[in-house]
């Protein structure tokens, strides 16, 4: 038990690193659209080269393993796998320099692209070994947790890249060329080495040994994992979520300057709760995680998601920003919090009832204006946060030896990403239906969340999978 708690510590570390760039990206998109008059569409291909090649990865993994004869993580081993997505990784982040110093949007969305290449390899590993690593029943609570410590590099990274950013331009400096974008890029370059170096000679697992056993009991054997419901549709909803995740997210900076008249550096804070949102929502959701007595869940259940509403604090109060306009948002947690008990650990219930809050969340700030649309597109994060999860949960469930399969095809659709966020993106236009009603898009993603939490559960009932019972499985 504790080699396996010591292992799990090991692989959560490389969750920060997605998280950090993931939200630092939002920074970006502002800055470039600003500095080289770009569309807010144009801007949206900062988030649409990052995440298809999270896409362009799984394809390439899914044809090496066929041209191989078999599955590569199998073959080179998962910890290994992430070392090596680590290094590739690291080479993207070497493009920042050259693009900084040219003020070439092509290399530095090239850059973000073999970024997400790297990170590709990474998620087809980490996703399913987190889940697996310890008991299967409390797997989506311990992909909860690996979340939370995601979301501490998303709430980071927003306010840091900005402080690097804008940093020289406090005193009325004007950021003419660009180059301070290159620092953060080439110091987390410099970080992603380090890190595959220690997961190379790590304790973490290299196989996941018991999947076939997993399979042969709970559900009869297929062809391959595309013969799964669970999973297909699981693709989809993977698509649909991390779309309305990063979409929400990418253009909330425009709707603040359109509407609020907010300066771009001064919307990194707002950036940052979004993703601190996640932190938040995620933390609440790994509680289930620990071995803790009932009496002290609930209570833990509510000082959770304070704790992470706390860190995203310290954190802009460390950089100076304002942060009374932040105060009330620890009543909009409230919210999250009853859906969490709600939920009561089942992760189709918890997909359904959140997908249900997101939706409600758009609307309001669809309908709304000002700071209550803010705070109510801002809340969206609060309600992702333990969907992905979720959905990861229910369409690997009973894959048994295609769960690597299965796992690269979920990773294959992080694409949503980047064609939602390009999509609402174009439907901002002015001639179009302008930023507020372009979230429209999310509430359509949402629909469909809601749907696959109840026919997944469905599904997986008549393969003998009920995340309501106890199941014993064999290690």
């Amino acid at each position: 038990m504790k080699k396996t708690s010591s292992s799990f510590l090991i692989l959560i570390s490389v969750f920060f690193f997605w998280g950090f760039v993931a939200a630092s990206n939002d920074i970006l998109i502002p800055v470039f659209k600003e500095k080289l008059n770009l569309e807010q569409w144009q801007g949206q291909m900062i988030s649409f080269a990052f995440y298809v090649a999270y896409t362009v990865g799984s394809i390439i993994y899914v044809m090496l393993s066929k041209f191989n004869g078999s599955d590569i993580l199998n073959k080179i081993g998962y910890k290994n796998g992430i070392a090596l997505g680590l290094i590739i990784s690291a080479s993207g982040t070497l493009l920042f320099y050259p693009a900084a110093q040219t003020s070439s949007f092509g290399l530095m969305i090239t850059g973000l692209f073999i970024v997400g290449l790297g990170f590709s390899l990474q998620q087809t590993a980490a996703n399913p070994l987190a889940i697996t690593i310890g008991d299967s029943r409390f797997g989506s609570q311990r992909l909860s947790l690996a979340g939370g410590i995601n979301n501490v590099g998303t709430t980071i990274g927003p306010v840091l890249v900005s402080f690097v950013i804008f940093g020289s331009i406090a005193n009325g400096a004007k950021l003419d060329n660009i180059e301070s974008v290159k620092i953060p890029y080439l110091i987390l370059g410099a970080a992603f080495i380090v890190v595959a170096v220690f997961f190379k000679f790590s304790s973490l697992p290299n196989k996941i040994e018991h999947q076939e056993e997993i399979a042969s009991s709970l559900a009869a054997p297929r062809k391959n994992a595309l013969a799964y419901p669970q999973l297909v549709m699981g693709m989809i909803a993977i698509f649909l979520y991390v779309g309305v995740e990063v979409s929400t997210a990418s253009n909330l900076p425009e709707f603040m300057k359109q509407h609020l008249h907010t300066s771009t550096n001064n919307i990194a804070p707002y950036v940052s709760l979004f993703w601190a949102s996640l932190m938040i929502g995620r933390w609440t959701g790994a509680v289930g995680a620990f071995n803790l007595k009932e009496g002290i869940k609930p209570f833990m259940r509510f000082i959770m998601p304070y704790l992470a509403f706390g860190v995203f604090l310290f954190v802009n109060k460390l950089a100076n920003n304002d942060l009374t306009p932040f105060y009330l948002y620890a009543f909009v947690i409230v919210a999250m919090i009853i859906g969490d008990v709600l939920s009561k650990g089942n992760p189709a219930r918890q997909l359904l009832i959140f997908s249900l809050m997101g939706i409600t969340a758009l609307m309001v700030g669809i309908l709304a204006d000002k700071m209550i649309s803010v705070y109510a597109f801002i809340s969206v994060g609060l309600f992702c946060s333990t969907l992905w999860p979720c959905i990861f949960t229910l369409a690997i469930s009973g894959l048994g030896k295609y769960t690597n399969q299965g796992s690269s095809y979920l990773i294959m659709m992080i694409m949503g990403g980047g064609f939602i966020s390009l999509l609402q993106g174009w439907l901002a236009g002015d001639h179009l239906l302008g930023i507020q009603w372009s979230y429209i898009v999310g509430v359509v993603c949402f629909v469909y969340l809601a749907f696959y939490g109840w026919k997944a559960s469905v599904i997986l009932r008549r393969q003998g999978i009920d995340f309501d019972v106890p199941q014993v499985i064999s290690h």
